[in-house]
């Protein structure tokens, strides 16, 4: 199908045609392993936006609601249920999915899956674990596609080789009986990238990593996904509200997504980590140009002069009126002749009742 030699629906429906794009990219002249990553990255994320943005104006939606939903809360103060209720269906009556941040992520999970499997195939060290029923069969097919048998049930799969390999066997099979044919490939893909000190990306990161306990090492690049990643999800957060039923799973999400991250970069390899670098940067710098910072601020108490305050979406209006007020070129004109006639409404706000009535005895004296 579409010139690739095996195809094994329905999972290669959606694994072959990422790990074919993504062996595209690398084929391209000036590219490398990694900078084949970013592009990918950049592709799908792009032609995932109309979602995204679609979701983000939902959750920005969300936030210009909160007075309505503290108004729900002051109403019902006391009683969580009917909190609840009127607060969904609040939600409901304007369109507001309350779930929206977590999308981005349930999206990601298929993509996140199948990169995996792209950048394990890519490396050509395929880990296999055979049973009692096809330990025989896996031997001939061994020997037949000059597979090399490595350490703990690994094996170096070649770039050329037979395609006809047994249907359990898929993951084994030469890397060119899985891309089409203007993407074939002279020979192995070199996952070890120079301008990250030597990095390979197929690997766990052992470059920018600090080895703390059980063999489990903490990866920088898994850091500063992490940090990424909490700023997308708080961008997009309603602020913590003790009345409001969701509220709490809300403010549990944005703490929980960047710990997985930092311990998905002691597990999965560091191509996966650099993916979700730039795709979760693409989405902080997207969400900022629809909604600007969104919630992002305070962090842990720490409110930056040049962010708004935390009230800026429901003080708006007040604050215009304040600066209309006190601005001393507002003020009404005094007129330079004392005796010229003023307007009723100019002298009231002038001058006080006391000093008005004070000031008609005196002239009455005179006259």
């Amino acid at each position: 199908m579409m010139g690739i030699e095996h195809f094994t629906p329905p999972w290669d429906v959606f694994f072959l045609p990422l790990f074919n794009l993504l062996l595209f990219f690398y084929n391209l002249p000036f590219f490398d392993f990694a900078l084949a990553i970013i592009v990918f990255t950049i592709v799908i994320r792009t032609i995932l936006a109309p979602l995204f943005i679609k979701q983000i104006r939902s959750q920005k939606e969300m936030q210009r609601m909160q007075p309505l939903v503290r108004e729900v809360q002051r109403k019902h103060k006391g009683n969580r249920q009917k909190i609840s209720e009127e607060t969904m269906a609040l939600y409901k009556e304007h369109g507001v999915n309350p779930a929206a941040g977590c999308l981005p992520v349930v999206l990601q999970l298929p993509i996140l899956f199948a990169l995996y499997q792209a950048l394990i195939r890519a490396s050509g060290v395929i880990n296999f674990t055979p049973n009692d029923g096809n330990r025989a069969t896996l031997e001939e097919w061994v020997e037949r596609a000059g597979l090399t048998p490595l350490s703990n049930n690994n094996f170096q799969v070649p770039v050329n080789g037979p395609c006809d390999a047994p249907s359990d066997f898929s993951s084994l099979l030469p890397i060119n009986c899985q891309l089409i044919d203007p993407i074939q490939l002279r020979e192995p893909v070199d996952t070890t990238i120079g301008w990250l000190l030597g990095l390979d990306l197929a690997q766990i990161d052992t470059v920018f990593a600090l080895p703390l306990f059980g063999g489990f090492a903490l990866s920088f690049l898994a850091v500063i996904a992490a940090i990424l990643q909490f700023v997308q999800v708080k961008m997009t957060s309603p602020r913590p509200n003790p009345e409001d039923p969701t509220s709490g799973m809300t403010s549990t999400m944005t703490y929980t997504f960047p710990l997985l991250t930092i311990v998905w970069g002691g597990i999965f390899p560091s191509g996966l980590i650099l993916y979700w670098i730039v795709y979760t940067g693409y989405l902080v710098v997207q969400q900022f140009l629809i909604m600007g910072w969104g919630n992002l601020f305070p962090i842990f108490g720490w409110q930056p002069r040049w962010a708004p305050s935390p009230n800026g979406i429901t003080t708006a209006s007040p604050r215009t009126k304040r600066v209309d007020t006190n601005e001393p070129s507002q003020a009404p004109p005094q007129p330079s002749n004392p005796r010229a006639p003023v307007a009723a409404g100019s002298r009231a706000s002038s001058r006080p009742a006391n000093r008005r009535s004070g000031g008609a005895k005196r002239r009455g004296k005179k006259r």
